[in-house]
């Protein structure tokens, strides 16, 4: 193959793109690289913001007492379950709705569309959805941050754009051979969504994970709070609960500060270590989700 080469301005070009990736990379990267350089520092170093990025000193003590709180624990557990069986029900939901929509034999695919979309741009309200979830028994459960949010509207209409995608032929060729719908959809169109579904569970988890508003509004008892929750409400108010048992007024308010950055990697660190391993479904999924007509 012939080498292609490049004249000055397309080189000096290149430079200058290299450079500005290079800077949106840093200043990406930054503030994840400087909080969790707080976290591990010297206190004294914390208290005295002399950390701009690497770490100076080093200390695990907010990581002990941050894990050695039974109520972080708690709320670890709550944020998994919601994630887990949320983006479970979640991704159900959206194919058990996206298929028949994608079907050029139901009859109906177009009137049922246009009342999703519009969905997208009305909603009940606050205090009216407020209402309905106490009065159907959710308020206060912890099925109330996940069957209001059984399924979105956009997610429905990325999915159903994937599954328009499949060869009308498979699903043909199954009905002659007498497969109905579900056997259709379990067998068949599952198995070759995957790309599409690593897409829904991406996002649905991330959503799951980083909600906090709709904990605050629908749970009361504190035993049921996400993660999420938890650190807003440590980030907000005090975590001095966290160190009540220092003597010291200096001591507790070093720790008191770095347990902030240290809650903040822990909340953050698990999802974004998902990502990597449904990177390549990922980019697949939105290309032929959102572009294929």
């Amino acid at each position: 193959m012939a080498t292609v080469r490049k004249n000055a301005t397309e080189k000096t070009v290149d430079v200058l793109i290299l450079l500005f990736m290079l800077f949106i990379i840093f200043i990406t990267l930054y503030p994840f690289v400087y909080v969790f350089s707080m976290s591990i520092s010297d206190p004294k170093n914390v208290i005295n913001n002399s950390v701009w990025l690497f770490p100076k000193g080093f200390s695990v003590e907010a990581y002990r007492k941050v894990f050695d709180n039974p109520d972080v624990w708690r709320a670890y557990y709550n944020t998994l379950f919601y994630t887990i069986v949320g983006t479970a029900v979640n991704v159900t939901m959206t194919m058990l709705a996206a298929y028949p929509l994608s079907r050029k034999t139901f009859f109906l695919r177009n009137q049922i569309m246009v009342l999703i979309v519009i969905t997208m741009f009305f909603s009940g309200g606050l205090i009216p959805t407020f209402l309905l979830i106490k009065n159907i028994g959710l308020y206060d459960t912890r099925w109330a941050l996940i069957l209001p949010a059984a399924v979105g509207a956009y997610f429905i209409i990325i999915a159903r754009t994937f599954l328009q995608s499949l060869p009308e032929s498979l699903m043909e060729s199954a009905r002659i051979d007498g497969a109905n719908d579900l056997y259709i959809l379990y067998k068949i169109v599952v198995p070759l969504s995957m790309p599409i579904i690593a897409v829904l569970s991406l996002f649905y988890a991330v959503g799951h994970w980083n909600s906090y508003f709709s904990a605050m509004l629908y749970l009361s008892d504190p035993k049921l709070h996400p993660m999420s929750l938890y650190l807003v409400k440590i980030l907000i108010q005090d975590s001095d609960t966290m160190v009540k048992e220092m003597a010291q007024d200096i001591n507790r308010t070093m720790y008191s500060i770095q347990i902030k950055y240290a809650l903040i990697i822990v909340t953050v660190l698990p999802i974004l270590f998902v990502y990597p391993f449904l990177q390549k479904y990922f980019v697949k999924g939105v290309l032929i989700g959102s572009l294929k007509e």
